[in-house]
């Protein structure tokens, strides 16, 4: 459990413009908040401090002017993760979560702007995946009504089916994964509405998500206002906008992958990071982050390192 936290709902892609850069008030918001941010890690007398950024920064158009701007500003350098390093850190969080009896993992995570899919045997996949299929994204591009039309929604679920007919065969030399694990909150929220426990259960309740379930709640979502949506347990009104979005792509993804159900877990992103450096901060290391962009060699050898220190 943390010692003390700090939050704010900070979606960038809502702030962004025709030509896919993030705007003036969009930036301020950021930079706002990064400061809040290092004063609070400061207040709380912090040795360490991890910074970054995904999708949202990393798809902007004026990404690395942002990114220099808060710098300038907070003295804060956001480090910018690829799609699949975003995908395989969060990899590594399920794997420590799950432990190595799970054998082979398939895990999905949906966020703000992508979509984030890896798969394999070790603490690091071996393939990861992004695609951008996030679901504020695909609300802002595709779901304009309230509720959406139904021809929206058609169009909708085959733009994600095309998008996913591309990626989901990269994974089929590695076969049928033992256990499917879904993160984010997303799927927390999706996992919730179809009857899973709340998040004051624990952490440590099983919560499921399955397919049958997923695809008779996509049907009433698309029939639902935003206001309707925040009546139901676990959707804040913050999720409620982009939650149907979110389960267009769920229900695709276990369909391709042809998966009847998922296990919802809690560590994602943040905690891969975190139990990474911690790993590099114990052993005195400089690993850079694992991804298909470092190249085959090197993620082997990181694959290696970690189930050295495994042992």
């Amino acid at each position: 459990m943390p010692f003390a936290s700090h939050k704010k709902p900070l979606q960038l892609v809502a702030y962004l413009e025709e030509d896919g850069s993030i705007s003036r008030r969009g930036q301020d918001e950021l930079v706002g908040f990064v400061r809040e941010a290092r004063a609070f890690a400061t207040g709380h007398d912090a040795e360490d401090f991890l910074a970054f950024c995904t999708s949202a920064i990393r798809e902007a158009a004026n990404g690395s002017e942002v990114l220099a701007r808060v710098r300038e500003e907070t003295g804060v350098d956001l480090q910018e993760l690829s799609g699949d390093q975003e995908a395989a850190v969060t990899f590594q969080a399920v794997r420590r979560w799950y432990g190595w009896g799970a054998e082979s993992i398939l895990n999905l995570d949906i966020g703000g702007g992508s979509f984030e899919m890896a798969m394999g045997t070790d603490e690091l996949p071996e393939v990861a995946l992004s695609v951008p299929l996030g679901a504020g994204r695909l609300t802002r591009d595709w779901l304009q009504g309230d509720p959406p039309s139904a021809k929206s929604v058609k169009e909708l679920r085959r733009y994600i089916r095309a998008t996913l007919r591309e990626a989901v065969p990269q994974f089929a030399h590695l076969g049928q994964p033992h256990l499917v694990a879904g993160t984010s909150k997303t799927f927390r929220s999706l996992a919730r509405i179809a009857g899973a426990a709340p998040s004051a259960a624990g952490p440590f309740v099983r919560r499921e998500l399955r397919r049958e379930d997923l695809t008779l709640w996509t049907k009433r979502l698309a029939a639902m206002s935003t206001a309707d949506r925040t009546n139901l347990d676990g959707v804040s009104e913050l999720r409620a906008p982009q939650v149907l979005a979110g389960a267009l792509v769920a229900e695709c993804a276990l369909e391709l992958f042809d998966v009847p159900s998922m296990d919802i877990c809690p560590w994602a992103l943040r905690e891969g990071l975190l139990l990474r450096r911690f790993d590099t901060k114990m052993f005195d290391a400089d690993e850079p982050l694992p991804g298909a962009g470092v190249g085959h060699a090197q993620l082997d050898s990181m694959r290696r390192t970690s189930l050295s220190r495994g042992a």
